[in-house]
Parts: C-alpha cells; structure tokens; sequence
C-alpha cells in the first residue's frame, strides 16, 4: 500500500505537465466509444425469465408443444364503432402483422370462437405471438407495426399498441430540459459554496466527458449481453453522481494547495495521491456494492449493477487522469473568476462550521436525539411496502400504450391486460383427458377475483391441458398476486394431487409476479452481504470494531428513511402529483435493492471523508473531543456541496416519463440528502462525542488479523505524523 501514493502522484503529475495530450487522448477515447456505440450497440430489454421456476417451466411445456400459443406477446388494440362492418380492414391487417419479422401467430378478434371483440363491438383486440421479446426488435420496429396497422387506420379506425409493443412505440425516456435545470442548480451550489467560477465549471465538464464513454461502452457490451431497459440510465445517473463528486473532492484539495502556495503541478501530483487514492477507494466501494447485486441469485438483477458499474469506472478513472490535466491548465488563475471569497477546505475558526460543531458537542444527546427522531418519522411508511410490478397503467396518457391499456380495460377488464395461463403436464396421467379438463375448469371457476377462464384445451399433441384466466384486477394489482399465488399453491394441486399431472401458471404477468417473489425472497440477504463487505472495510481502514459497527447502523437507518420516502412518495401518492405520476403504484421490485447498492456505496465517500480527517486529528493529537471537532468543520462544507450536487444530478431524472427512473431519481436523491446531514453531520459526530476514546477500540487479536486499507494516501513528508491523511 505504500507504494501506491507514490504511483497515484506520478500519474497526477504526468497528466498535470501535459494536460493539452491528457485531454486529447480522452478527446480520441471518447470519438472511438460514440463511434463503436453507433455501430455495435445492443438492444435494452427486461428479460425477467427465471430458469427453474415454475412459470419459466410452465412458458417452456409451450413453446415445445404449441409454438403458436407461446413466446412474448405484443397487442394491437382496435377502437372505434361496429367494428364487424370493419372486416376486411382487419383482415388484411392480421394478415399483414402475420407477415412480420419473427411473428409466430396473429389472433383473429371477429373469428367466431375468439373472445378479441369487446361485447360493445367497439374494442378489438388482437394478439401478435412473437418467437423473440418484443424489445428486442428495436424502435425500428414500430414503423414496421404501423405500416401493417394501415388498412385499419385509413378505415378511420383509433390504433394503440401496447404489452410487449410498449418498448418498441414508446417515446424516448429522456427529458434533456430537467437534466439541464439539474446541472444549473449544480452550478450554483458550487459557486456559493467555494465561490470559484472555474471550480465549479471543471467537475461538472469532467464528469459529463467521463460518463460519455461509460455509457457507450455499457451500449457496446449489450450487444452480448442483455441489461435491462433502465440500464443506460442508471449508469448515466451514477456516473454523473461520483463523477462530479470526486472531481469536487479532488479540486478543493488542489485549490487548498495553492492557497497554501504550492506549485500547480506538485499541487496536481500531490492531490492525486492523496485523495485520487482516496477516490479509488471509494469508488471500488460503490463497485463491490453493485456487483453484490449478483448475491440476489439473479441474472437480471445482478446485471442492472453491472450496468451501473460502467459509469462509476470511467468517472473514477476521470478523476484521477482528466481532472488533474484540467486543473493544470487553471494553475494558480483557478480562482481568478470568483464570486466573493474563495474557499476550500480550510476555514476560519470562527466560521459556521466551527461554531455549529462546537454547539454539537456541548449537547451530543440532544443532536443525536433529534437525529434518530427524524429518520424514524420517514422510516414508519417503510413498514407498508408492498413490491410490485409498474406497468403501462403507470405512463402518461399520450403514451399509446397507456391508451391501449385503457380501452382493454374499458371494454375487456382491467385483468385482460395480464392473464394467466394454467397449463397442465399431462404426459403421466393415465385417465380421461376430458375428466381432468372439466375438473380443471371447475376447480379455477370457484376461485374468487376471476372475471373469467376458459375450458381447458388440448395442445394438438395431445401433450398439455392448457386454460386462460382472466383475473378481475390488473397485472400490478395486489389480488392479481394473490390469485396467482393461490392458483400455485391451492388450486392446481387439489386437481392434479395422485393423477401424475403436473400443473403451471405462466405468461407474462406470472413470471413478472414471481420474479417480485423471488426478489423478495432474496432481499435480506444480498442486504446483509453487502453490509458484511462494509462492515470489514471500515473495520480495516479505520482500526475501529466501534466504528464499523457504527457504520453498518447508520446504513440501514439511512437507507430506511429513504425506503420511507419512496412508499410515501409513489405507494401512498403523497408526492405523485408533482412527480407527474398517474395512479398510486407499488414499488418496482428490483427498485429497493439496487437503491440500497448505490447508497453504501455513495455514503462510504462521506463515511471515509469524514473519518479519515477525524482519525488524521487522533492520532495527531490523541484528543477525541478535538479530533471530532475538527473532522466536522473541516469537512462539512464539502459533503454538505457535494450532498446537494449529487442530489441535484439524480432529482433532474425525475423529469422521466419512466415511472422506475422517476424511482431511483428519488431513491437515490434524498438517501444522499439523509446521509450527508442527519447521519454525517448529526448522528455520527454525537455518536463519537458521546462514546469518547471508546470509538477506536478493537480488540487487539482482531487488529493483528486485519488487512491494513488505507483510507488515503500518505503523503511523503506527512508519513511521520499521520496515520491516514484527510479524504477528500
């Protein structure tokens, strides 16, 4: 670990004496990403497939023994009045989607055993069976969609498109507007701040350039791997987060350097030693903490990390390479553009981060008390969660397939927008089809919450019984989970019980349902690997059992109060309205994980920041009570602006349409807001007051064991007198 300093400096330095062919050397990556992006880029699609369960199980029995029944669904819906007068518009458009690429089979909705027609003759609904997910195909094919829907359309027919089709007709997730009103908050936090026009210009440029490549390069990657449609976004939000905050770490260290009189270039080769190091070890955090995401036993989930790791990487790799190149060329003009007087780390003994720590110390209890009072109040609506599925009845009206999901709906049943399919295995029953049939059909018909099933029919091998159930509630409802769990647990093994038939449910609502339960099932336990790997970290930089136990506490309060936020938030609609969300919606069932990844690994930068400068004191003076102090004041200003910032960055993606993205916007914003003041600035500085020298014990058997990580690096002329120097 000692040698790393000194390599991290040589790489500061290196970037700081030629910072014109730093930046052109980024200049070329990031042209060679765009470029490669443009022309290998992978598709963005939710495979929520789960080998080995029973609804993945059930979806396989049909696609080997009735392909046109199976595979990923898309649906057209058709409105408008009399539609039997319509036939040969219809007609030639079921024939015409049958024509499409990767289409298995179209439903007729005016055939005379189809249940497509709407009772009112005024909704029609077709369904297009596809051998591929529908997201897969691309937007590019929607225009095929269109053109095959003509003949309806210039009937004067209404057409919508929704289910599978949502992720091929939709429009764009992106609002450019509330990303801008982000940056811009960005800006002024930086400038009122540390008062320098330059400093606050650089991080935010740095990051942007960074998470460019990032985000090209996750699009590359999905061209052989499946993420999931959230992916680019996550990446962008993260990378976009750590990147500005560990660009504003680094420069305010630099410009704490030249205030003091160092020269640009050692001030460069210096910073980057120091709290570079401390910037890749943060940001190893945040990696280890996404790839604990695979802990979850899911593919998909595991890969949503994966994605975000992308951002996280090229902006840590930004930091400590372009940002010292860009500091560079500011050198000691740095904070020549200035609005009133620049400030860096240090500050006056009298200035209001002295004053509020030492007001903190005279009344620990009071601050810890009101600390533990405020993230218990946000915490209560956590205990109401209910995980769930977002569909298309959470989009914007001018989504069309919020419009489809409405008139289905309207004509067929909320539960027509997500049916279940029970399909019986009966290879091994040796009697009467007919008998198990009609035993089937009875059993499912006296199970509350079904608008309506249909006979169970035979597969033309002979292989599978196979019976629709339309449910009364929609695909996101909880008594649509509910029924599916009863269908599972109850039903189907009454009916099947001594005959050698197995039973299934599946379709697309059935495997979304059951993903939901396998997630939940999961949750605690990829929470408490990731606390483990937190638990060991602090553990092992800080030489403190104290400590780390401390840490792994104030994780789950934090993370706790923002869970309570998003319940209250999205579940109970307290705050829909200004988030432009529709209707009152569970919690998106991967949401809570990922948020909580993100989170340990965003708050370990605080937690080290503000430890290591309170450690560097101890050991400088052996004093707890000055150590706290200290750490406190001199760090406050820097997480409280790099809190507000990172906040600003993931608040600007709540402009989405997406009503996940809207999620993690939220997610991740007040878990960094709650982190960065109730828990660092209120519970952990009264937490050490209180406990006094008691915060640095360890048993020594332990502290022999234990890898030594260093927080930061250490400078060579300071290796005498601190153990671990500042993070920034």
């Amino acid at each position: 670990m000692n040698k790393q300093p000194h390599r991290l400096d040589s790489v500061g330095r290196a970037c700081a004496r030629h910072p014109f062919t730093t930046i052109a050397i980024w200049v070329v990556v990031l042209a060679a990403a765009l470029i490669g992006h443009h022309e290998i880029s992978g598709i963005y699609q939710n495979n929520v497939n789960l080998p080995g369960t029973q609804s993945s199980t059930g979806l396989a029995l049909l696609a080997k023994n009735d392909p046109k029944a199976s595979g990923y669904t898309g649906l057209v819906v058709v409105t408008g009045k009399d539609l039997t007068s319509q036939g040969g518009a219809l007609t030639q458009a079921e024939q015409n989607l049958a024509r499409l690429k990767d289409v298995i089979s179209v439903s007729n909705p005016l055939a005379p055993s189809s249940t497509g027609l709407s009772k009112s003759k005024t909704t029609a609904l077709i369904t297009v069976h596809l051998s591929v997910l529908p997201a897969s195909l691309g937007t590019s094919y929607a225009n095929s969609l269109y053109s095959a829907m003509e003949p309806v359309t210039h009937s004067g027919l209404a057409v919508n498109y929704g289910g599978g089709f949502d992720a091929n007709v939709n429009p764009p997730t992106r609002d450019t507007t509330s990303e801008a009103i982000g940056f811009g908050v960005a800006i002024v936090v930086l400038l009122v701040s540390f008062g320098s026009l330059i400093a606050a210009g650089l991080p935010l440029f740095t990051a942007v350039f960074s998470v460019g490549i990032g985000v090209s390069i996750l699009g590359m990657v999905a061209s052989v791997i499946t993420f999931a449609t959230a992916s680019p976004t996550l990446a962008l939000m993260i990378g976009l987060g750590v990147g500005i905050d560990y660009a504003v770490f680094l420069s305010t260290r630099f410009r704490q350097r030249i205030m003091d009189g160092h020269d640009p270039i050692d001030a460069a080769g210096r910073t980057v030693a120091t709290s570079g190091h401390a910037v890749l070890v943060a940001a190893t955090s945040v990696s280890v903490a996404l790839f604990g995401l695979y802990a979850s036993g899911i593919t998909f989930f595991g890969q949503l990390g994966f994605a975000a790791f992308f951002g996280v990487l090229t902006a840590a790799a930004g930091a400590i390479t372009l940002v010292p190149a860009g500091l560079s060329l500011a050198g000691r003009s740095i904070d020549r553009l200035h609005l009133g007087s620049p400030k860096a780390e240090a500050g006056d003994r009298n200035d209001m981060w002295h004053r509020y720590a030492r007001s903190l110390q005279r009344r620990p209890v009071l601050f810890l008390f009101a600390g533990l009072i405020l993230l218990g109040v946000l915490t209560i609506p956590f205990f109401s969660m209910r995980l769930g599925n977002v569909g298309d009845s959470s989009y914007p009206t001018s989504f069309t397939s919020r419009r489809a999901y409405d008139e289905v709906a309207q004509a067929f049943g909320r539960g027509a927008n997500g049916p279940l399919v029970v399909v019986l295995a009966i290879n091994h029953y040796q009697g009467s089809p007919t008998t198990l049939a009609n035993d089937l059909y009875q059993q499912i018909s006296k199970v509350p919450d079904i608008a309506s099933v249909t006979p169970p029919a035979p597969t033309p091998n002979s292989a599978l019984l196979i019976s629709t159930v339309v449910p009364k509630t929609g695909p996101d409802n909880q008594k649509t989970t509910t029924l599916y769990s009863t269908l599972v647990n109850t039903t189907i093994p009454k009916v099947t019980a001594g005959t050698g038939a197995k039973g299934y449910v599946t379709g697309g609502t059935a495997l979304q349902i059951q993903f939901d339960q396998t997630l939940g099932s999961h949750l605690v336990l990829t929470i408490l690997a990731v606390l483990v790997v937190a638990f060991f970290i602090i553990m092992s930089a800080f030489r403190s059992l104290v400590l780390a136990i401390k840490a792994v506490v104030m994780n789950l309060l934090s993370i706790g109060a923002a869970y309570g936020v998003l319940v209250a938030t999205f579940q109970w609609g307290w705050g829909r309205s200004l988030l432009d969300v529709p209707n009152k919606v569970s919690i998106e069932a991967y949401v809570p994980l990922i948020v909580f990844a993100v989170v340990f690994g965003l708050s370990m930068d605080y937690e080290v920041f503000l430890l290591s400068k309170v450690r560097e004191v101890w050991m400088r003076a052996d004093d707890n009570t000055e150590a706290v102090s200290e750490g406190l004041s001199s760090t406050g200003r820097v997480i409280s602006a790099a809190a507000l910032i990172m906040a600003s960055v993931f608040f600007a993606f709540a402009g989405s349409p997406d009503v996940v993205i809207k999620m993690f916007s939220v997610g991740f914003g007040v878990s960094v807001l709650i982190d960065a003041t109730i828990v660092r600035l209120l519970l952990v500085p009264s937490i050490m007051t209180l406990l006094g020298t008691k915060s640095w014990w360890i048993p020594k058997w332990l502290d022999k064991i234990l890898p030594h990580i260093e927080a930061e690096g250490v400078e060579e002329d300071e290796a005498t007198a601190i153990a671990l120097a500042a993070v920034d």
